[in-house]
């Protein structure tokens, strides 16, 4: 979505864009603009510290998939997370996608926004899909699955993070 513009009048007539992100100091007293999201961008926010970590991705991850850290020879990775061994438990998500072996972000608490089709006030689980959640009603069943609740739906794009640490195994 093109960001708005406004008209200024120091030194002549100017267009200029609302900011989507701040890069600190030089910013001040400009105005701001909601990012792609409909929501004010974190470099906007004081002092808000963000669980994330940056991790070269082992594989090919989209916006929204659930994500996984693992050990490759000692070095840590993330890869999708799906609920068929608990060796792929969700630890986390991304909100850009990304294509291996470049470094991913991924966040371990707040939001995750991009999501569609939501039922709202839905609990969700780690899929047997890779990357995916699904429903409380639709919770993988073969032995050996993981059970992972990993949030709940705000809206119908958007789950809060709320990740189960030890999730039980179909028995």
């Amino acid at each position: 979505m093109p960001v708005e513009k406004y008209q200024t009048f120091d030194g002549g007539q100017k267009l200029k864009s609302f900011l989507q992100t701040s890069t600190g100091a030089g910013d001040a007293g400009k105005p701001v603009a909601l990012n792609n999201s409909g929501e004010i961008d974190a470099s906007m926010l004081p002092n808000r510290e963000v669980d994330s970590t940056t991790l070269p991705a082992s594989e090919n991850l989209a916006a929204g998939d659930l994500v996984n850290i693992w050990s490759d020879s000692g070095t840590l990775k993330v890869r999708k997370a799906d609920a068929t061994s608990s060796a792929k438990r969700a630890d986390g998500y991304v909100l850009a996608g990304v294509t291996s072996p470049a470094n991913a972000v991924v966040f371990h608490d707040g939001a995750i926004t991009g999501l569609t089709s939501l039922t709202v006030g839905g609990r969700y689980y780690l899929s047997a899909t890779a990357g995916g959640l699904t429903i409380e009603a639709s919770v993988p069943t073969t032995t050996g699955n993981l059970i992972q609740f990993v949030g709940q739906a705000v809206s119908a794009t958007k789950l809060l993070y709320q990740p189960d640490t030890n999730p039980p195994v179909i028995a």
